[in-house]
C-alpha cells in the first residue's frame, strides 16, 4: 500500500494547487481525479471552455457589427462555423488540461484516476479501472460542484440542458431560454446571442447577478437590453416542458400573473451544488452541513483533525481563485506556517462584453453594517481610450470610508474589467485611501484612468474628465 504525507481528492483549480503547493513544501502527495482529465470544472466544463466560446462569439460580433466601422471590409457572407469554434474550444481546453498533467510530472504528484472514497480518516479506496487503497496522514476534500437544477426540470441534456451541455451544443439556438441571471447564464446566454440566437433571461430575483452591486446590476440590465437580449427579473418559474423540439417554460411575473415563453433550447443555470457523491465522508468522520457542503472551521480543517476541505464544496463563492488560495492556505497550514486568505478581498467578474467585476464591499452590505461612506463614480466613456477601442458602456465606483477615506469596496463595468480589478485588489490589500489611488500615475491612455478617476471623485469630488 503507498503512502502520502497528503491525498487530495479532486484536481480542479483547488485541488491541484493544494498538491503543487504540498509537494513545493517537501510532502510526498497523491491526487486522486475522477475522470480521466485533470482540472476539474474550470478547466474542463467551465471557466475555460467558457471563455474561449466568449472570445470566438467576440470576434464574429464584432466582424459583422464593427469591423466596416473600423474600416475593414470584408467581401462576401460572414458566416458561423460552430463546429470549428466547438472544436477550438476544445483545444485550448485540451491544452490546458495537459499543463496540469505536466505540473504534476514536475512536481512528483503521484496521479490515480478513479472516485476517491474513505474507509477511514487515513485510508481512501480509489475505485477506476482497478480498485485499490493509499494511505495518508492528511487528506485535502477538493471534490468541487455540479450544476443545480429546480426540483420540477427534468434535464435531458438536449434541449434542456446545463451549462456543460451549452458548451458543446451542435447548433446555434433559434430560441434559448435562460433560467437564471447569473455569471453562467448570462456568459452563455450572450455567446449565443452574439451567433444569431435570440435569448430571454429569466431570473426569480428582482435583478441580476443579485450578489453584485446594485449598481452594477442596474448598468448590466441596461446594457443586455440594448444589445437585444430579453430579461425577466422577478419571475418564478413553475414549470420547464419538452414538446418534441419545442420548450415551453411557464412562469409567473412580480404581479403573479402567469407568463409563457416558448424556444427551442433552455438552459438551467441556477447555480452549483456541493459534490460530495461516493466520497464516504461519514466514514471518515467527516460532517456536512444541511446545505450538503462540508463542514470546515477558520482553518479548513473538517470535524475529522487530519481531513481539511477547499473550494466549492465548502461555503463562501464557488469561484476558482478562491479555491486556489483556500488549496495554498492548507498545504501552508500543514507544513507549519500561518497563511491567511481575507475573503473581502477576493473579487468576481462576470465575463461578458462589457466585462463586470467587484470586489470588497457593495453599498447595500454599507448600509446594512450601518458603515459611513463616500462615492466616487465616473463614466467609460469619458475616456479617450474607450472611445477609441469603441467600448463606451460603463463606470468605475469606488466606495470609500467616509472618514478615514480608506477604499472599502470597487464596482466596475466596461471592457478589461476582469483584468483592472487587481488594480482594487492590491490597493485594499495595503488598506489604501482613495487619495492613495488617485494620485497615482496612470497611463494614458488606459482603461484604468477610470480607476483613477472614480479615486478622484471620492477624495474631493474633483474627477478631472467629466
Amino acid at each position: 500500500m503507498s503512502k502520502y504525507d497528503v491525498a487530495v481528492i479532486g484536481s480542479g483549480p483547488g485541488g491541484y494547487v493544494a498538491a503543487i503547493r504540498c509537494a513545493q513544501l517537501g510532502m510526498k502527495t497523491a491526487i486522486i481525479e475522477k475522470y480521466s482529465t485533470l482540472g476539474g470544472t474550470c478547466l474542463n466544463v467551465g471557466c475555460i471552455p467558457s471563455k474561449a466560446l466568449l472570445d470566438s462569439s467576440h470576434h464574429y460580433e464584432d466582424a459583422v457589427k464593427h469591423f466596416e466601422e473600423h474600416g475593414i471590409e470584408i467581401p462576401g457572407e460572414i458566416k458561423v462555423n460552430l463546429e470549428k469554434m466547438i472544436a477550438r474550444k476544445q483545444s485550448v481546453v485540451d491544452q490546458t488540461t495537459g499543463g496540469i498533467d505536466f505540473l504534476m510530472k514536475k512536481n512528483n504528484i503521484d496521479v490515480y484516476e478513479g472516485v476517491g472514497s474513505f474507509k477511514d480518516a487515513t485510508h481512501i479506496t480509489i475505485k477506476g479501472k482497478e480498485t485499490l487503497e493509499i494511505e495518508a496522514k492528511n487528506t485535502i476534500i477538493a471534490t468541487g460542484s455540479k450544476p443545480a437544477s429546480l426540483p420540477f426540470i427534468s434535464i435531458d441534456k438536449e434541449r434542456i440542458i446545463t451549462s456543460t451541455e451549452a458548451l458543446k451544443l451542435k447548433e446555434v439556438p433559434k430560441h434559448l431560454i435562460v433560467i437564471g441571471g447569473g455569471v453562467i447564464g448570462l456568459e452563455l446566454g450572450q455567446v449565443y446571442k452574439r451567433l444569431g440566437a435570440e435569448v430571454t433571461v429569466v431570473e426569480y430575483i428582482d435583478r441580476i447577478v443579485p450578489t453584485m452591486d446594485k449598481g452594477v446590476s442596474k448598468e448590466l440590465n441596461k446594457i443586455f437590453k440594448k444589445q437585444k437580449m430579453t430579461i425577466n427579473t422577478s419571475h418564478k418559474v413553475k414549470s420547464v416542458e419538452r414538446v418534441g423540439d419545442e420548450i415551453i417554460v411557464k412562469a409567473d411575473n412580480k404581479k403573479g400573473e402567469e407568463v409563457e415563453i416558448k424556444g427551442d433550447y433552455c438552459l438551467v443555470s441556477v447555480g452549483r451544488r456541493a459534490y460530495t457523491d461516493g466520497l464516504n465522508a461519514e466514514a471518515a468522520g467527516v460532517k456536512l452541513t444541511d446545505r450538503g457542503l462540508v463542514d470546515v472551521n477558520e482553518r479548513l480543517q473538517t470535524s475529522a483533525s487530519n481531513i481539511y476541505a477547499i473550494g466549492d464544496v465548502i461555503k463562501g463563492a464557488m469561484l476558482a481563485h478562491k479555491a486556489e488560495e483556500e488549496g495554498v492556505f492548507v498545504a501552508e497550514t500543514l507544513a507549519g506556517q500561518k497563511p491567511h486568505i481575507d475573503y473581502n478581498l477576493i473579487p468576481g467578474v462576470v465575463y461578458t462584453w462589457p466585462e463586470a467585476a467587484s470586489v470588497g464591499k457593495t453599498e447595500e452590505q454599507l448600509k446594512e453594517e450601518k458603515i459611513e461612506y463616500k462615492t466616487g463614480q465616473f463614466p467609460m466613456r469619458a475616456l479617450g481610450r474607450s472611445r477609441a477601442s469603441m467600448d463606451l458602456d460603463g463606470f468605475v465606483k469606488i466606495l470609500a470610508d467616509k472618514t478615514t477615506d480608506e477604499i472599502l469596496g470597487v464596482h466596475m463595468v466596461g471592457a478589461r474589467a476582469a483584468d483592472m480589478i487587481a488594480e482594487a485588489v492590491v490597493a485594499m490589500e495595503y488598506r489604501a485611501s482613495a487619495e492613495d489611488v488617485s494620485r497615482m500615475s496612470h497611463a494614458h491612455p488606459t482603461f484604468t484612468e477610470a480607476i483613477k478617476e472614480a479615486a478622484l471623485a471620492a477624495t474631493e469630488d474633483r474627477a478631472l474628465h467629466v
